[in-house]
């Protein structure tokens, strides 16, 4: 019988591994911390009395709605003025309660844009709920003349919670005024954007047109139908999904959701299309946290 021997009799002697591989996730460990301190609170009702007692410290913040997890956010700044905000941005808004909303927050004194807490805290919560309006649109801000004529998307902040035009403007002062100093001093009130005519030949008409303001309480609507029939014909409002504007045009826009004109000397309001994208994603704008 012949053996055939392929290799070595004995086997060599297994060397030592002087080396391995270690990755060190100091962005999870981060989020993994903030979260559980985060858990550990107790959401409350969004108010104004509330926010009082919130110190105006940098830090991060979450909302809730109906008791779920809607929004993470940031104040680089004041925790305290970030919040208000979005209760006055919420205070203006229809198929929505303030009720329904709470937050916590907490305090974070390092480099808020360099660790990003909000965004890795979003990323940690994707598998948990989520953060719904993180993607829909509800930070962004006015997207300007050129967007107007764009159809906002069905999952749109905008859409699903559209700007209430009854609600009652505080603190208008009453008398006879110009049309651009009630206009400026209502697009300070409001919580949400209006935007009215800024072409100098145009503008001019804002500036030389008065209007007297009644001492009674006036809602959005009523502001602006009071406005169109002081102005010459040709002006015209239209109610967006998220904002208000006034220009000098006759022109339709696919998702308004009321246009007021004028014509021989009468105020009309017509009920706009409220036409919305059906297809694709929000698009979303730079953080912009305070």
């Amino acid at each position: 019988m012949l053996l055939v021997v392929t290799g070595p009799l004995f086997p060599a002697p297994k060397l030592p591994v002087p080396s391995a591989e270690f990755k060190l996730s100091i962005t999870r460990a981060l989020a993994d911390q903030l979260a559980e301190k985060l858990r550990a609170l107790t959401p409350a009702p969004l108010t104004a009395d509330l926010l009082d007692a919130v110190e105006q410290r940098t830090g991060v913040y979450e909302l809730y709605l109906r008791g779920r997890r809607i929004y993470v956010g940031k104040a680089r700044k004041d925790l305290r003025q970030r919040l208000g905000n979005h209760l006055r941005k919420l205070s203006g808004r229809t198929n929505l309660s303030l009720d329904d909303i709470s937050f916590i927050c907490l305090y974070v004194d390092e480099d808020l844009d360099a660790a990003a807490p909000e965004t890795l805290l979003i990323k940690k919560y994707r598998n948990e709920g989520g953060s719904p309006w993180n993607t829909n649109g509800f930070g962004n801000k006015d997207p300007g003349r050129n967007r107007d004529d764009s159809l906002v998307k069905a999952k749109h902040f905008d859409a699903l919670y559209p700007i209430d035009l009854d609600r009652e403007v505080d603190g208008v002062s009453p008398g006879v005024q110009t049309v651009r100093h009630l206009l400026t001093s209502v697009k300070a009130k409001l919580p949400y954007n209006l935007r009215f005519e800024t072409k100098e030949k145009i503008k001019s008409e804002l500036q030389g047109t008065e209007i007297d303001v009644p001492s009674i309480s006036l809602t959005t609507r009523e502001i602006v139908r009071r406005a169109v029939d002081v102005l010459p014909e040709g002006w015209q409002a239209t109610a967006l999904p998220g904002y208000v504007i006034l220009y000098n045009e006759d022109r339709m826009y696919a998702s308004a959701h009321a246009v007021w004109h004028k014509q021989n000397g009468k105020v009309y309001e017509i009920a706009g299309e409220g036409r919305l994208d059906l297809t694709g994603e929000v698009e979303q704008d730079a953080d912009e946290s305070e």
